[in-house]
């Protein structure tokens, strides 16, 4: 088996996974600016996708230009998502250098789409493919290739511990070569049981106060999860942006299966007031002692253009951080410096400023925790900035493990 990273070596973001020429695992883009793209020219049978986030999924419609028609393979929330994404990409960007494919292509997508459960094993392009919970996003998978001789693990992104909206995985099939992310392999957290307490606890202080809370989120899993905090620990919120659409695309009856439970999130959702944004709703929500979920998660772009300047002035108020931000953006640069560039402005921020590490991804005890299953396999690292170190940390407890190069083929 061949096996060539396309992207996602060494870098997270642009995930794409080559094997034999033949199969591709994941399509995805990098988000920055300029956007970057999987290197090379493919031309697969057939499209394996692990899950529905923009940096495993966002250039999938691309692969249907000209006369090309592979056959994608996902689990319903995943093509559900990866449409959603789809759709506001070329939204934003359509018809500009950064959206690398057009309507037509995107229309093609369903034409072609077939879905799949958990460890319900299918054949396509000559391999063996089984998917097992990952427990990352609700549908996310790790993705097992059999080639009747040798089985590769590919991890997708995958978490351990348990979210509101999933269990976390438990999956460890057999094989003999593991393709493993490692976006958080130097970060240990405390349980999210505490995390979750603190979080919850900060709302609801801030509300006896008489403030705002505004908690930028991502739109996909990150929502839901804030939605279904909200509802257990009885804080009325309201919810806008993306996460409103895919709160319902989490609740169609096809989908309920990979939610851990689905009533929590349907309580969570009657629970939450949405947010339409006409007639300036907007404004006079943020003026209400309430709890506002929105995008987008690293405030550079989205209804949040809206809420954070609104509520920024008063120190009673809060900006409630619930995910990883990325270097050179809004939220990164309101969390080091107090002051954020929102709407081509350079703002200072009086309100309090909080950060919450709600990651979905393995820390470095759950990376292990899931290695020690293949202590004697083939290890390989992707999706994270210091893969080379932590293979060469694996190397050190006695893995046979690498950090392939962007572009570099493998033979396993």
């Amino acid at each position: 088996m061949d096996v060539q990273l396309l992207g996602g070596a060494g870098e997270i973001g642009r995930s794409a996974i080559y094997i034999d020429e033949t199969l591709l695992l994941d399509f995805g883009m990098d988000s920055g600016n300029p956007p970057a793209f999987p290197i090379g020219d493919v031309d697969p049978e057939a499209v394996v996708v692990s899950h529905g986030h923009l940096d495993h999924v966002g250039s999938i419609p691309t692969l249907l230009s000209g006369d090309a028609r592979p056959s994608i393979h996902w689990t319903p929330p995943t093509y559900d998502l990866t449409m959603v994404l789809a759709r506001d990409t070329l939204k934003l960007h359509g018809g500009s250098y950064d959206c690398p494919f057009t309507e037509a292509e995107l229309s093609r997508v369903a034409q072609v789409s077939e879905t799949h459960g958990y460890e319900e094993s299918f054949e396509v392009a000559g391999y063996e493919i089984t998917f097992f919970d990952a427990g990352h996003v609700p549908g996310s998978a790790h993705v097992l290739v059999n080639d009747g001789e040798t089985r590769l693990l590919y991890t997708g992104d995958f978490h351990i511990e348990g979210q509101r909206l999933l269990a976390g995985t438990t999956a460890r099939p057999d094989a003999d070569v593991v393709l493993c992310e490692s976006t958080y392999s130097d970060v240990t957290r405390p349980p999210r049981e505490e995390i979750e307490r603190e979080f919850a606890e900060s709302l609801r202080t801030t509300i006896w106060e008489g403030g705002t809370v505004v908690v930028p989120a991502f739109g996909i899993g990150r929502t839901q999860e804030v939605l279904c905090l909200c509802e257990e620990y009885d804080l009325e919120c309201y919810v806008d942006g993306m996460g409103t659409h895919v709160t319902e695309l989490f609740l169609r009856e096809r989908n309920r299966e990979f939610l851990r439970d689905p009533d929590l999130l349907r309580r969570a959702k009657g629970n939450a007031r949405f947010v339409d944004g006409r007639d300036g709703q907007r404004e006079r929500i943020a003026e209400q002692n309430t709890v506002i979920v929105t995008t987008s998660g690293m405030l550079h772009g989205g209804p949040a253009m809206t809420y954070v300047p609104a509520i920024r002035s008063h120190p009673t108020n809060k900006i409630a951080m619930t995910g990883y931000q990325v270097e050179g953006t809004p939220g990164r640069d309101l969390l080091e410096t107090g002051s954020a560039e929102i709407d081509g402005r350079m703002m200072p921020v009086s309100a309090q400023v909080e950060q919450y590490d709600f990651s979905a991804h393995a820390d470095r005890e759950g990376l292990y925790s899931f290695l020690e299953a293949y202590e004697d396999e083939r290890v390989l690292i992707n999706h994270g900035d210091r893969c080379e170190d932590f293979a060469a940390e694996l190397r050190a407890d006695g893995y046979d493990a690498s950090a392939p190069e962007l572009g570099e083929r493998i033979e396993c």
